[in-house]
């Protein structure tokens, strides 16, 4: 196998041993080269032989230094697309006619190493486990049960429960794993989740964090198994296992590891943990411990004004556009700026989700058409501008799950809309009105 090597870096130790574009890569240091892991792998030492279709090169350069090579894709083979048929998938729960690559379902070790993507492992091969260990790669490993059977159930691939021994594995040779469960009432809790945390927790400290987050379920379910929600009770029940399990490891090794979503605490009513209790925020991008760090520096960020004597009696009005779980923390930061910034007005908008069903309350799954429905009758009194989540939109896009833009809702609207990361320093300053790279 070779990889067709699409351009060359100019001045780059590749460009200095005349390898050209057009040319394919075909091993470095006699090891075969597939794909962008074991380019960037190989390719890491100072002393390389490159073997090419046609020729060999020998090249020096700085360890790690970047090579060079650029190739047709990023992985420079094709995305590995998910095996399973999870009964909780959100992707199936999607309407028809959205964007195509809304619906591709993922399952690529390679972006579980590159990108930070879970995978169930029902994709890996021994190979794949043996090269990850080798290369010793952290893994992002979406587990949902440790039960074989349950596990084929929920995910309806007869090789799901095999594929735990990967699990196992993995761990016995030290790589380092964040794991995650979709939580299911009636499925994977209750008796099921007690044993799937007994089994994770013994895997200490390969197993790094645990992370836990509520089923999701769009109004696009017609034909698909019936799941129930979690309510303020089972809700609370999921709580009191997951920080019954996190307490025992924290008295263990002074290290929690298992932790439940902010969105748990939200929908049982409980008072969301301090900061300190997230440690290093090992799962902040499933949702865990956003609350308690972006309520933490914003007031980090109020008290940075007072000490270097930044406050003001400034009018400002400007409205922030969020989620039904959100929005009691946002009203919350609102009115504590009212001290230091008397004459600043936040207003807070909940927006309701019409277009995936309203059982759906997260900030990151709202539509450019669900806010232009919503706040046209208020448009006239949203103030200098309209803040919403960055999570609302395509990675480094300014495109909705709906399609339309930030544009499309500016015009709509008659008002500057200004997306804001999940960081406190940067909701003060949007909403003073402060910086112009948010």
């Amino acid at each position: 196998m070779s990889v067709r090597i699409t351009s060359v870096d100019k001045g780059s130790p590749a460009d200095k041993a005349r390898i050209k574009a057009g040319e394919s890569l075909v091993s470095i240091n006699g090891n075969a080269i597939h794909d962008i892991l074991d380019y960037q792998f190989y390719a890491s030492d100072k002393k390389l032989v490159i073997e090419l279709e046609d020729k060999t090169v020998k090249v020096r350069k700085g360890e790690y230094d970047d090579l060079g090579l650029n190739f047709e894709t990023y992985l420079m083979d094709c995305k590995q697309h998910c095996k399973n048929n999870c009964v909780f998938c959100f992707i199936n729960q999607l309407p028809k006619g959205m964007r195509e690559t809304l619906y591709f379902k993922d399952d690529d070790s390679r972006l579980s190493f590159l990108q930070g993507n879970y995978i169930t492992m029902t994709n890996l091969s021994d190979e794949d486990v043996d090269r990850i260990i080798k290369m010793k790669l952290p893994m992002n490993i979406s587990v949902h049960t440790t039960n074989p059977e349950l596990r084929v159930k929920l995910t309806k691939n007869p090789n799901a429960g095999k594929c735990l021994d990967y699990l196992y594995k993995m761990a016995a040779a030290g790589i380092e794993i964040n794991t995650q469960i979709v939580l299911c009432p009636g499925l994977n809790d209750g008796k099921e989740l007690e044993k799937t945390l007994t089994d994770l927790c013994m895997l200490y400290p390969a197993v790094k964090s645990v992370a836990c987050v509520p089923v999701g379920v769009t109004r696009f379910r017609d034909k698909l198994p019936k799941l129930e929600l979690f309510n303020e009770e089972t809700a609370g029940k999921a709580i009191d296992t997951l920080e019954f399990f996190g307490d025992m490891m924290f008295e263990k090794y002074h290290d929690r590891v298992v932790y439940a979503s902010d969105e748990f605490y939200l929908t049982a009513k409980r008072k969301m943990p301090d900061y300190e209790f997230y440690g290093d925020f090992d799962q902040f991008e499933n949702g865990v411990g956003m609350c308690a760090s972006l309520q933490k520096e914003f007031i980090d960020a109020l008290a940075d004004k007072r000490e270097f004597g930044e406050t003001d009696d400034k009018e400002r009005h400007v409205s922030v556009a969020t989620g039904v779980l959100a929005a009691p923390l946002i009203e919350t930061l609102g009115k504590m700026l009212k001290t230091d910034f008397p004459n600043t007005v936040v207003d807070v908008y909940t927006i309701r989700n019409d277009f995936f069903g309203e059982t759906i309350t997260v900030a990151g799954l709202i539509t450019a058409g669900d806010i232009i429905a919503q706040l046209t009758p208020y448009k006239d009194n949203l103030g200098e501008r309209l803040l919403i989540t960055e999570n609302m939109l395509k990675t480094n896009s300014d495109i909705f799950l709906d399609d339309k833009t930030v544009s499309d809702v500016e015009q709509a609207l008659g008002i500057e809309i200004m997306p804001v990361a999940t960081d406190g320093y940067e909701l003060l300053d949007a909403i003073l009105g402060e910086g112009t790279d948010i």
